[in-house]
């Protein structure tokens, strides 16, 4: 059921930052070149709950992708072993990936303002301390602000499969994207991807299997089963509901 206008978060006045101490709207600005985006920033409504969230925990816990510095991990996480999320929705799946395991780092990145709120209160509220919130876009994250070998893992869990032919340019698991996530990853760090869109699941593989920097953690090739440690998400069960079949693909940096 969606929220009444009395529990809506009010309009704000034409010009006026949404959330002045939260999330920029335009991190890089023009800082860098355009590209092809293979995302779609989604406009939906923040709630009360949400926006209460980043007002009082964005200066705490999140971060803007403006390309403008090195990210330091350890001193970000305090020394732990760090996981990059792209993509993470609203939110559950990182919360509970993160509670399950305290000792790994996840710094999660997307550029839905519900989403972001929504897991900074989860966080909140479960009392998580290995959760960092990043906003904007992963590849400039990735090439301006990683070191190299920086990072313990890589998650990209149900990106948009943009199904048309003529979209199929922007779908992030291509082989340009592999080599940059490639140089940011130590040596046997792994890729999760997962996706329900069949023909993007056949185009992950053969990209993965085809890109020398990586190598199926399945000796005898092909996709693997639903790790443990990666919740079954709502949107997830509601593919399978539908009769969608989930993949699996974990490829280690060689």
């Amino acid at each position: 059921m969606s929220e009444s206008r009395e529990t809506a978060v009010p309009r704000r006045p034409k010009g006026e930052p949404r959330f002045p101490e939260g999330p920029a709207p335009d991190p890089a600005g023009s800082h860098f070149e355009r590209r092809i985006r293979s995302f779609q920033p989604r406009r939906s409504r923040v709630t009360p709950g949400q926006g209460d969230a980043l007002r009082r925990l964005w200066g705490v816990w999140g971060l803007d992708i403006d390309g403008q510095r090195t990210l330091d991990l350890a001193e970000l996480f305090g020394g732990l072993p760090v996981v990059l999320e792209i993509g993470f929705g609203m939110g559950e799946a990182t919360a509970q990936m993160a509670a399950d395991d305290p000792s790994t780092g996840i710094l999660a990145v997307d550029v839905h303002t519900p989403g972001q709120g929504n897991l900074l209160s989860l966080a909140e509220k479960a009392g998580l301390t290995n959760v960092r919130v990043a906003n904007g876009d992963a590849i400039i994250l990735l090439r301006e602000m990683l070191a190299p070998g920086a990072l313990d893992g890589v998650r990209v869990y149900f990106p948009d499969p943009w199904p048309k032919k003529r979209h199929h340019k922007r779908r992030l698991i291509q082989p340009e994207f592999l080599s940059l996530a490639a140089s940011r990853m130590k040596p046997g760090a792994v890729l999760h991807c997962a996706t329900d869109w069949e023909p993007y699941a056949e185009q992950m593989l053969d990209v993965l299997t085809a890109h020398p920097d990586f190598e199926n953690t399945r000796p005898e090739g092909g996709y693997a089963p639903r790790p443990a440690f990666r919740p079954l998400t709502r949107f997830e069960g509601q593919g399978l509901d539908k009769g969608h079949v989930v993949h699996d693909l974990l490829f280690a940096r060689v």
